[in-house]
C-alpha cells in the first residue's frame, strides 16, 4: 500500500484539527473544546516553528494520521531541537504504516531544518507507541550523553492559573 505523508498547509488546518479532536476523544477527554482545537491548529500553522504532518493510506484517501513537530534553538546542541508530539492514527487505519511514515517524515523535516536531535514523550503503558518509536531509532537512553547513567525521563508540571 503506497502510504503518503506530507507537511500540512494552512488550508488543511481543519483536517489536522479534526484528527487531533479524534485523538482527544480516543483518550477519553472532552476538553479542550473542538473550537479551541480548530483555532489552535490555525494559530500554530502560522508559526514557522511548528509543522503538522498528515498521512493517508494512498493518494485517493483522506488523511487518517497526524502529528505535530515543533522546532526551537537548543543551547546544548548549538543547533535546532525538534519535539514530536500528538501523533495519532485513526483506529481503522492502524497497522498500515502511517505511524512509521509520520515518524520518518518528522525526523526528515527535523534534519532538513538542521536539528541535532528530536525528542518526544509517550505513556509507558502505550506499548504500541513505544514499539513505533524504538523501531524508528528513539530510545529511553540518550545517545547524546552516554557517560551519564540511567534512563532519560520526561517530567511535567501543571501550572495552575487564576483566570
Amino acid at each position: 500500500m503506497p502510504i503518503r505523508a506530507w507537511v500540512a498547509e494552512q488550508h488543511e488546518a481543519e483536517t489536522a484539527a479534526a484528527l487531533l479532536i479524534a485523538f482527544r476523544d480516543h483518550n477519553g477527554s472532552d476538553w479542550p473544546s473542538d473550537n479551541a482545537f480548530y483555532a489552535g491548529v490555525e494559530k500554530l500553522l502560522e508559526d514557522p516553528n511548528t509543522e503538522f504532518l498528515l498521512a493517508s493510506t494512498d493518494d485517493d484517501s483522506p488523511p487518517t494520521g497526524v502529528c505535530q513537530v515543533r522546532f526551537r534553538w537548543g543551547i546544548w546542541k548549538a543547533a535546532t531541537d525538534a519535539w514530536l508530539e500528538d501523533l495519532y492514527v485513526r483506529p481503522e487505519a492502524r497497522r498500515h504504516g502511517l505511524g512509521d511514515a509520520l515518524v520518518k517524515l518528522a525526523i526528515e523535516r527535523a534534519a532538513e531544518r538542521g536539528a541535532r536531535r528530536i525528542e518526544l514523550d509517550t505513556n509507558e503503558e502505550n506499548a504500541g507507541a513505544i514499539a513505533l518509536y524504538e523501531r524508528n531509532g528513539f530510545s529511553t537512553r540518550s545517545k547524546a550523553t552516554p557517560a551519564l547513567p540511567g534512563r532519560d525521563l520526561f517530567l511535567g508540571c501543571a501550572i495552575e492559573r487564576e483566570d
